[in-house]
């Protein structure tokens, strides 16, 4: 007699890791899409491909040291991001605590990132999304330098030049591992190992 495995209920995502940038090949590797990049190494390392499309965003399921997460690349531009994670968390039933959003930043020179347990805008669109749209500060974010320049509309939509982008690229490893160290660790020692390049 044969026996068949029987598959258990689907697990829900615990956490959520999401990138925030603009979608389209025009908007691929400039400054404002470093979030992107971050989810996609993610992604890269796991051998996982994020692409199935829900909730106005691209999504990916994994688990991280045991822990089912989802990898987030929200589809609605970035001014509108906060729709795509409301919607997402909302399905999920997950709090703004197990959200690391992940995005640029202006205020920090290129080659430096920082990680915050919460905190407002600073003026960023994509935050300021997003916590209109969670009604809530109180979710975890890494924010990656990318310097300033002429206006800033110009700027952000930019790429990196070459030597620019060499160091984005190790900060944009260094932020997959401290979203990693988030989901395996907690925030204290990803912020401890994420802010450990000032």
């Amino acid at each position: 007699m044969g026996f068949f495995k029987q598959r258990g209920p689907k697990l829900y995502p615990k956490r959520m890791i999401v990138g925030l940038g603009n979608p389209g090949a025009a908007y691929q590797r400039t400054r404002h899409n470093v979030g992107f990049d971050v989810v996609e190494e993610l992604a890269d390392r796991h051998k996982i491909k994020i692409n199935k499309s829900r909730k106005q965003a691209l999504v990916a399921e994994l688990e991280i040291s045991g822990v089912p997460v989802a990898l987030v690349k929200p589809l609605t531009f970035m001014n509108l991001s906060g729709r795509a994670v409301k919607a997402l968390a909302e399905e999920f039933g997950i709090k703004p605590a197990a959200i690391l959003v992940i995005t640029d930043e202006l205020d920090l020179p290129v080659g430096k990132m920082k990680m915050k347990p919460k905190g407002s805008s600073g003026g960023h669109n994509g935050h300021k999304s997003v916590i209109a749209s969670l009604q809530s500060e109180e979710y975890p974010r890494i924010k990656i330098g990318i310097g300033k320049g002429g206006t800033t509309i110009d700027h952000v939509l930019s790429r990196f030049d070459p030597e620019e982008r060499t160091v984005i690229n190790q900060l944009v490893e260094r932020s997959a591992d401290a979203a990693e160290y988030w989901v395996s660790d907690g925030i204290e020692r990803a912020m401890n190992f994420a802010n450990s390049t000032d």
